[in-house]
């Protein structure tokens, strides 16, 4: 097959899916993943696609959407308060993980000078941090464009072959009998891979977030090592998720 009709077939592919993986499409076309590579390098310079780590997106949705931008902008300042004690854990030459959340989206640029590796599934986190001093590796999937994240089990699965130093995970809600609980079992999926690969697991959460149950329960307090919360967190309510075996970062 002549490099027009991949061409056709890549195009396609993106519009009706919105992604591609490297490996999939070459079975599909029963060439090589480098031939398909190229392919992808040659559309991306015409601006006709966006690379991932192991496939592409479209371009529009590589463009963090309206919905994203207002969700990150909500409790901003305690977001932000939150993402500086989490950037103070990070050391140079650390692998970490940064989920889709709007709670840990600020920790860009706080560490775009650091020498580490990001591993992440959150595409305004891909474009915050590329051409910056940090190597960044996406996690592959299905393209969710409301949340500007890869979801899927091709993101799980390849999140498994991963080790991280830290992950660095939000949530929906926090409560102490129900632990973890999120809107979208999809987000939870990644959550758990995530925390799976991880050497110490941060959770970045607000204080309105705190003794919050959302919709679906997926882990126990126990998955977190360190609750990274905002001075709004109410001080005997620190003190129980302490007394419950977490590390409270306030």
């Amino acid at each position: 097959m002549n490099f027009q009709l991949r061409k056709q077939h890549l195009l396609a592919t993106l519009e009706q899916h919105g992604s591609l993986e490297v490996t999939e499409t070459a079975r599909q076309l029963q060439t090589t993943p480098i031939t398909i590579r190229r392919d992808l390098a040659h559309l991306a310079a015409k601006g006709l696609l966006v690379r991932t780590h192991g496939g592409a997106v479209r371009p529009h949705v590589a463009n963090a959407p309206v919905a994203f931008h207002r969700k990150a902008a909500a409790n901003l300042a305690q977001k932000e308060h939150i993402c500086r004690l989490a950037a103070a854990q990070i050391a140079d030459g650390d692998t970490i993980f940064i989920d889709c959340g709007s709670t840990t989206f600020p920790l860009c640029p706080l560490i775009r000078h650091r020498k580490i590796r990001v591993v992440t599934n959150s595409l305004p986190v891909l474009f915050e941090l590329a051409g910056s001093a940090v190597q960044v590796v996406v996690a592959g999937g299905e393209v969710d464009a409301e949340r500007q994240a890869m979801h899927g089990l091709v993101a799980v699965e390849q999140l498994r072959r991963y080790q991280v130093d830290k992950a660095f995970l939000g949530v929906d809600g926090l409560s102490l009998r129900r632990g973890l609980s999120a809107n979208s079992e999809q987000e939870a999926s990644i959550s758990l891979a995530a925390a799976a690969a991880a050497r110490h697991v941060y959770l970045l959460c607000d204080a309105s977030k705190l003794e919050r149950d959302k919709y679906f329960q997926f882990a126990p307090l126990s998955l977190v090592g360190t609750l990274v919360t905002d001075p709004a967190a109410p001080a005997a309510l620190v003190a129980q998720y302490r007394e419950a075996g977490l590390l409270v970062l306030v």
